[in-house]
Formats: structure tokens, C-alpha cells, sequence
């Protein structure tokens, strides 16, 4: 199975994500879109699949957002686009892409509900909370 993730080597989210993924046997194609950045038609099909909006995959914090004015309820999705594409950091991660679904995997545990077979267990993340035991079982 082919598996994409939007990912940021900086977010914890993001490495919990990835990390969650290659466990479970998969090699999936990693895009660091901080460095390749967004284009309009790609945000726009995402947020589609994944069932979000632009203001929905606005990252709030750790992020210009505030400084640019974006927390208005009152700015429209075009202005929003065109943020992200400027700033790729506004776009919340991780988006991961399977033939299960597509989904912003905030808690990184989400990510288990697009793929097809678990990792085995004991299956920790970063900061030590266990999501699948030792016998296999998901425990979130």
C-alpha cells in the first residue's frame, strides 16, 4: 500500500506520525513541505479528501497566523490560501494520504485508522504514552 505524509522533521506530531507508519512495515513517500511548499490546486484537493477547510487546517500556534492577521473569523478562504502557499507552515501536519482515507493525523495515534495493518506492540510515542500493547492491542 502506498502511504504519503505531509511532514515537519520539526513537529513531534509529525515524527510520532511517520514513525507510527514505518513500525508497521510501510516505506512511505515523505514530502517535507516546508521545502517544497504548497500550490493552491493540491491544498484544495486535501482538504477535500481529508474533509477539512482552509480555516480548519490553519495551524494556529507556532505559526505566523496571529502576525498576518488570520485568526479573523472574517477572512475569506482565498486569503487563507493564499497564506498557506506563502507561509507552508500555516497548513497544519501531519496530512497523511493512504487508500484508506486521507487525514490531518492530530493525535498522531490517527494515523492507525489509515493503514491496514497495525504495528506490533509494545508501540510507544515520543513522550512515553503507550498506544499499543504488548499483545496488539490499540489502546487509543
Amino acid at each position: 500500500m502506498n502511504i504519503v505524509i505531509h511532514h515537519n522533521p520539526e513537529c513531534g506530531t509529525s515524527r510520532n506520525v511517520l514513525a507510527i507508519i514505518e513500525a508497521a512495515g510501510y516505506r512511505p513517500t515523505v514530502i517535507d513541505y516546508l521545502t517544497t511548499g504548497w500550490t493552491r490546486a493540491q491544498l484544495l484537493g486535501l482538504f477535500a479528501a481529508a474533509d477539512l477547510t482552509a480555516r480548519t487546517a490553519l495551524r494556529e500556534t507556532k505559526s505566523p497566523a496571529a502576525e498576518l492577521g488570520l485568526l479573523d473569523p472574517d477572512v475569506c478562504d482565498d486569503a487563507l490560501f493564499g497564506a498557506m502557499i506563502a507561509h507552508p507552515v500555516l497548513v497544519n501536519r501531519p496530512i497523511v494520504c493512504s487508500r484508506r482515507g486521507v487525514k490531518l493525523c492530530r493525535p498522531s495515534e490517527t494515523v492507525l485508522d489509515l493503514l491496514e495493518r497495525l504495528p506490533p506492540g509494545p508501540l510507544y510515542k515520543e513522550d512515553g504514552g503507550l498506544i499499543i500493547d504488548a499483545e496488539g492491542n490499540r489502546l487509543v
